[in-house]
């Protein structure tokens, strides 16, 4: 094929070659000729959120995609699923999704060409150290291939069927600086080794390029399908979350952050890994055993005196605090129905002060019980207990949490000698995860902090868009994340 063949305006860059070979001319050392079919690549339909293989066959292995038509094929010489697409579609140019090399189909040579770039940036997207520490400050819009404009972060998550109570942790968790930035770069986990035939780093790595793509300034689409990364979630969940029926955030968010760090050979030590790191708090809690109500007052003294009856105290770890809502009330004058109780978050917060004492009742004994916060981990986050499980059916408590969404201090929930060990105490929201509707049926969204313009965004899937924060408190919270302030 001569040079001339090809589109004139088309300047094609080749690799160098020695001066004595002409440059479109295959060489042993390396098939490589001018593509006459690069104005046929069309990148609105390329999207590589889906799993990687082959549409016919269903193959990982030796993966192609065709860059006309966005779908995936195996293999490129004769007789091949890519190969006979490019014959009966007439559809030349294929991304081979492993090496990330280009070709063009049937005549089976590579095309090196600097215009492809973004597209081999778009599967997989890197950060430098110096594009990560901007990340926080930078307020530069990004642009869509349709024209749309998109802030690197504020991206929409696609809904496949009912996993928005996926897309609000993962939204939620990419706010957490120091966890986005450990897994932008691959190379801060690429050396973690696992035993053999375990593949639970197969979540790490899919946490990983979900991460990039979703902070990835040069994105084809403002939205990002977390197919890939909810594929693992199944595989290594042993199917208890799908992506086709509701479920419900708070276990996914502790499910997910505790396979992480495992998958991450974290251990039992606060910094053993980046999720110890981020989430990791301590409290000491006591517990005492209460007497059967049905006992007299001097049966009660003498259990009282026994052993068991004393009260004990455990050190305990927590990567999020449970926040109990007071019951609503059962009966409302007709003057007062359409009233919703309100509750402010420090009066949910006393419970960790190390005073206030919950009852907690189990089959057969009741026990009385205290939390007391001794170490408060760099990012907070609060489960805000809604729904009650009784033998029937699921209650929601649709109380309103006032918070405030900087400023949270949590200084006057600890001991004096507790809070001379900490320099800071006080927080700042950066997510809140919210509840609507009906307790089964209902779905979720979350409100995120841009840090660099202090401008909140709600999302809902696809859905972005801005939100006032004073319009975040009127909402039924149901997980909060907040980042300790350190200036």
């Amino acid at each position: 094929m001569s040079e001339d063949n090809g589109p004139p305006a088309k300047i094609i860059k080749l690799e160098e070659k020695p001066p004595s070979i002409p440059a479109n001319k295959p060489t042993s050392s390396s098939n490589v000729r001018l593509c006459p079919y690069l104005d046929t690549i069309n990148r609105q339909y390329l999207d590589f959120d889906f799993e990687k293989l082959c549409s016919v066959s269903l193959t990982r292995i030796n993966v192609y995609a065709c860059l006309v038509c966005g779908k995936y094929f195996q293999g490129r010489g004769t007789n091949t699923h890519a190969y006979t697409h490019s014959v009966a579609e007439g559809h030349h140019v294929f991304l081979n999704l492993q090496t990330l090399k280009f070709y063009c189909l049937p005549d089976n040579y590579e095309i090196i060409d600097s215009s492809l770039d973004d597209i081999k940036y778009v599967l997989n997207p890197t950060f430098t150290e110096l594009h990560i520490t901007n990340l926080e400050s930078s307020t530069k819009l990004s642009r869509a291939i349709d024209g749309s404009l998109y802030v690197p972060g504020i991206v929409g998550l696609n809904n496949i069927k009912a996993n928005d109570y996926c897309n609000v942790v993962l939204q939620a968790l990419s706010r957490v600086t120091p966890l986005r930035n450990y897994f932008l770069r691959e190379e801060n986990y690429g050396n973690v080794k696992r035993p053999p035939g375990d593949s639970s780093y197969l979540l790490v790595q899919r946490f990983g390029e979900l991460m990039r793509k979703l902070w990835n300034p040069r994105n084809f689409k403002a939205h990002v399908s977390p197919h890939e990364m909810l594929q693992a979630v199944v595989l290594w969940s042993k199917k208890r979350f799908q992506f086709t029926q509701q479920g419900d955030p708070i276990d996914f968010l502790s499910w997910f952050i505790n396979a992480l760090h495992k998958a991450l050979n974290g251990g039992k030590k606060k910094d053993s890994s980046i999720i110890y790191k981020s989430f990791l708090g301590n409290m000491k809690i006591y517990t005492r055993k209460i007497p059967s109500l049905d006992l007299n007052e001097k049966e009660k003294k003498t259990l009282l005196a026994t052993p068991e009856y004393q009260e004990i105290e455990t050190e305990s770890p927590f990567l999020y605090l449970t926040c109990d809502l007071p019951p609503p009330p059962l009966f409302i004058d007709e003057f007062r129905e359409n009233i919703i109780p309100q509750v402010n978050l420090y009066q949910l917060l006393t419970k960790f002060n190390g005073q206030t004492e919950k009852e907690y009742k189990t089959y057969k004994e009741n026990f009385m019980k205290r939390f007391e916060i001794t170490r408060l981990p760099p990012y907070l986050i609060l489960y805000i207990k809604r729904f009650t499980k009784n033998t029937f059916y699921v209650e929601k408590n649709p109380t309103i949490v006032n918070f405030p969404v900087r400023n949270v201090d949590f200084s006057e929930f600890l001991t004096p000698e507790i809070k001379a060990k900490h320099k800071h105490t006080i927080y700042d929201l950066v997510a809140n995860i919210v509840h609507d509707g009906e307790p089964n049926k209902g779905t979720y969204r979350v409100h995120i902090l841009q840090k660099s313009t202090g401008q909140w965004y709600e999302m809902q899937d696809l859905h972005v868009t801005d939100i006032l924060p004073q319009m975040i408190t009127l909402t039924e919270a149901y997980i909060q994340v907040y980042e300790l302030r350190t200036t």
